[in-house]
Parts: C-alpha cells; sequence; structure tokens
C-alpha cells in the first residue's frame, strides 16, 4: 500500500471522527443556546429511525432567522421539547401538537397552515360540520388576504388589528357551534382549538411573528429526504453526527455561509486544540458576548 494512500486514509479517518466527536459540538451547543434565547423561534418535529432494527424515534428542529439546531430524541413528547427549547423565553411557533403545551399561550403563535387543514377535515364532514367548515374557511382566506397586505405594505398594521377584532369574534363564534356540533370528530377538533385560542392571534399583534410554522416544516424536509434515502442512522452516534450537520448545513445555508470551509475549519480547530469556529452570525456573537459580559458584571 503506498504512503499516499495510506495518508489519505488516516485523513478520512481523523475527519470521521472529529466530526462523530467533538469537532462540531461546541459550535452546535452554542448554537442551540442562541436559538434558546431567540425573541422568535419556530419548532417541528418528524419520525426518525434508528439502530439496526430501525427503532423509531424523532427528529426535532428549532428555526430562529440565523440558526437552525437539529436534535434526535427517542420520545415525541415534552421531555424532548423542552430538552432542544430551554426555558419558556420569546415567541413559540408551532402546530397545535400537545408537546409544546407547556409554553405560555401569550408567548406562543399556533400555525394557521395546521388550522387550515383542520377546517378543510370539519368541513369535508358534511351536514352541520360542513357549514361550520365553509365559514370557518372564509374566515381564513378573508385573515390571509389582509395578512399579506400588511406583508406588501399596502394595510397598516393598526388598521389590520381593527378588522381582526370583529373576525376574531366570528371564529370563535363558529368554533363554539362546531364544540357543540353532533359530528363527534369536529366537536374535538374545535374544544382542542378553542383551548389554544389566544395563541391564535399573536401575529396580529407582534412585528416578526409568522402565522404560520413554514420555517420550520421547510428546515425538516430536507431531513426527511436524507431518512427516506438512508433509513435512518444505525446507532446514537451516528444520530448525533445527523444532527451536527443538519445544524451546520441548515445554519450556514441561512446566513449564505461555506458549509464546506466550516467544516474544514471545525476539524482543525479540533485536532490543534484552538477555538472552533462560531456558527452564530457576527451580529449574535457580539450581542451574546455584550449579554454574558454585563451578566458577569
Amino acid at each position: 500500500m503506498s504512503v499516499s494512500v495510506t495518508l489519505q486514509r488516516s485523513s478520512k479517518q481523523a475527519l470521521h471522527h472529529g466530526l462523530h466527536g467533538t469537532a462540531l459540538e461546541g459550535p452546535v451547543d452554542e448554537a442551540k443556546q442562541a436559538a434558546q434565547r431567540a425573541s422568535v423561534k419556530h419548532c417541528d418535529e418528524t419520525s426518525w429511525r434508528e439502530g439496526p432494527k430501525r427503532a423509531k424515534v424523532w427528529l426535532w428542529a428549532v428555526v430562529t432567522q440565523h440558526i437552525v439546531v437539529f436534535q434526535i430524541h427517542r420520545e415525541r413528547s415534552t421531555k424532548a421539547a423542552r430538552a432542544l427549547l430551554g426555558k419558556i423565553r420569546g415567541v413559540l411557533i408551532t402546530d397545535r401538537y400537545s408537546s409544546y403545551g407547556f409554553w405560555r399561550l401569550w408567548l406562543r403563535q399556533v400555525c394557521w397552515a395546521h388550522l387550515i387543514r383542520d377546517f378543510v377535515a370539519i368541513a369535508d364532514r358534511g351536514g352541520e360540520s360542513q357549514r361550520i367548515g365553509d365559514s370557518l374557511l372564509e374566515e381564513a382566506r378573508r385573515l390571509f388576504a389582509w395578512w399579506h397586505r400588511v406583508r406588501d405594505g399596502t394595510l397598516k398594521r393598526k388598521t389590520f388589528q381593527v378588522y381582526v377584532r370583529s373576525l376574531k369574534k366570528r371564529v370563535l363564534a363558529l368554533l363554539e357551534q362546531g364544540r357543540s356540533c353532533a359530528q363527534t370528530k369536529t366537536a374535538n377538533t374545535c374544544a382542542a382549538i378553542i383551548k389554544v385560542s389566544p395563541a391564535l392571534w399573536l401575529f396580529v399583534e407582534r412585528s416578526g411573528v409568522e402565522p404560520t410554522n413554514n420555517e420550520a416544516e421547510r428546515e425538516v424536509r430536507h431531513a426527511v429526504m436524507w431518512r427516506k434515502s438512508s433509513g435512518g442512522t444505525h446507532s446514537e452516534l451516528g444520530s448525533r453526527f445527523v444532527e451536527r450537520i443538519l445544524t451546520v448545513v441548515a445554519t450556514l445555508r441561512r446566513q449564505n455561509r461555506d458549509a464546506l470551509q466550516f467544516l474544514r475549519d471545525a476539524c482543525q480547530a479540533h485536532f490543534s486544540g484552538s477555538e472552533s469556529p462560531s456558527l452564530l452570525p457576527h451580529t449574535v456573537r457580539a450581542a451574546t458576548t455584550n449579554h454574558e459580559t454585563q451578566a458577569a458584571a
């Protein structure tokens, strides 16, 4: 075997060890802490497969303006959500899944894209349920028509807020009708939505909050494609690699930074014992440093 081939294989083994071990651990942990402190974040989860028997586990993602952090956890539970999101800080945008129920409702935005799917299902059941579902869909269409005008600058937010007051009353009245509907599934769905109804309207009041969870769903889609092509991971070690490499690539893509160069720098730092590169954009890192300095003082 030639020396060049031996060195090449050794280099690959070193790279493999660095990525699976600690080369990305520091940067990813820093990114996770920054995401937890973010004023607005999206979160979503999807199934994953792990181990020789392809046991079902869950891949979670939290997404902010500049950062995406992935986590593979054995549970699809509040415990897993807390492990990723940390303390209740900032606004959280999600679907209605119960694992996010620990987040304060006044700091939470429920995804309207998911609500619209619920309304379609209600309408498809026919009878009184269809009338309620169709009416809810009409209110949702009206809401988004106004929202799109707010985003493109043709409708002032204050005017939008005035418009939504009457729409909100109509939606809640329809949900109450649905809760009393003879169709059991419709009644249960409407009761569940009413339970989180304060979290339906935060985007109306707060700038920077979106009415849908599309940001997280788009990021998770890349991981789903990987899972379908690979079948998942063979071990927990493989899952840690997936978490970290997905975090690095997705985060740097949002910042228009070179992922390959970052990986080179991270491995070099790991093997030389120097400081690891950061996944945080310069502005976020500067703000974090200032905050830590003030806290220490």
